[in-house]
């Protein structure tokens, strides 16, 4: 298929070059002209074939408003416009509202896999009508994981960021049990070797994981992870994903003290919140705080 995507940073970046990898022509667009395959993006729509597909890939909320309200202008009756980013689910509402009366159909895709998505391919969850849904699928199959499973047509528009924000939501809460176990085995003078420990539960044990995977990796580049600040960042999605079990009255104890210990984490530095960042950084690439180099400054994450 030919598709346009809007955004080729970290993510865009690496998307474009697995759909490429795959077969498929993307006409790419960033603000970054050494990045982009267009200087504007009227000429990147102008380069796709009818029905035009157009998949977004940039900040959640103004920016990503902004480009679909200039898509609206851009496209036509039947053209698809897909969010790859993090909105909440509640702006694809809006979206898909304001593109309806030009008929032009709209998509929302949680996207995961970060930075290891090129190599492993990226979990997918996504809301739209059936048709919409079916003028992206060659983009879905080839951006997935290889296998049965990795992605999913979740429901409704709206339906794809509510799952993600759901999946980010338990992420938060695995990654935060993992750390507390590993400042609890630091803590006490016992155990010889924690991040062997860590390493035996990879194998044959229930809370095995690839997030296990990770920490491993980081405390082997890092051990005791004493270059990492214990300051862990929250983007959102785990907010919003305490919100609506407010609002739809479903208890999420465990999601919500993980939200909160990283609200800690941004306040005092906390050793717990060394693995978070650094598994963060592991599977996502997010930058973590440093301790300044002599004679340099700090990576203020």
């Amino acid at each position: 298929m030919e598709i346009g995507l809007i955004g080729l940073g970290k993510m865009g970046g690496n998307m474009r070059t697995r759909l490429r990898n795959a077969g498929h022509t993307v006409v790419g667009f960033d603000r970054d002209p050494g990045l982009s395959d267009a200087a504007s993006l009227a000429e990147m729509v102008d380069r796709l074939p009818a029905p035009k597909v157009v998949w977004v890939m940039v900040p959640a909320g103004g920016p990503t408003r902004d480009t679909v309200h200039e898509l609206g202008e851009l496209l036509s009756e039947g053209d698809v416009v897909v969010d790859g980013g993090n909105s909440r689910w509640t702006d694809d509402l809006a979206h898909a509202e304001h593109l309806r009366g030009k008929g032009i159909g709209y998509v929302d895709c949680g996207v995961s896999g970060g930075v290891w998505g090129l190599q492993n391919g990226y979990a997918l969850m996504y809301g739209g009508d059936a048709a919409d849904i079916a003028k992206v699928q060659p983009a879905f199959d080839a951006l997935k994981p290889e296998g049965d499973f990795g992605a999913v047509h979740a429901g409704a528009v709206g339906a794809g960021h509510f799952s993600k924000m759901v999946h980010n939501g338990i992420e938060y809460a695995i990654m935060q049990a993992y750390a507390e176990g590993w400042e609890l085995l630091e803590k006490v003078d016992l155990v010889d070797n924690v991040t062997e420990v860590f390493r035996s539960w990879r194998e044959g044990t229930v809370i095995r994981s690839w997030l296990l995977d990770l920490l491993v990796s980081a405390l082997d580049e890092d051990p005791g992870l004493v270059g990492i600040e214990g300051f862990a960042a929250d983007s959102g999605e785990g907010r919003w994903t305490v919100e609506a079990g407010i609002d739809n009255g479903v208890p999420t104890p465990a999601i919500t003290a993980a939200l909160y210990a990283r609200f800690v984490s941004q306040q005092d530095d906390s050793p717990a919140m060394k693995a978070i960042a650094a598994m963060r950084n592991q599977f996502g690439g997010h930058a973590v705080k440093t301790s300044p180099p002599p004679g340099g400054d700090a990576n203020p994450g």
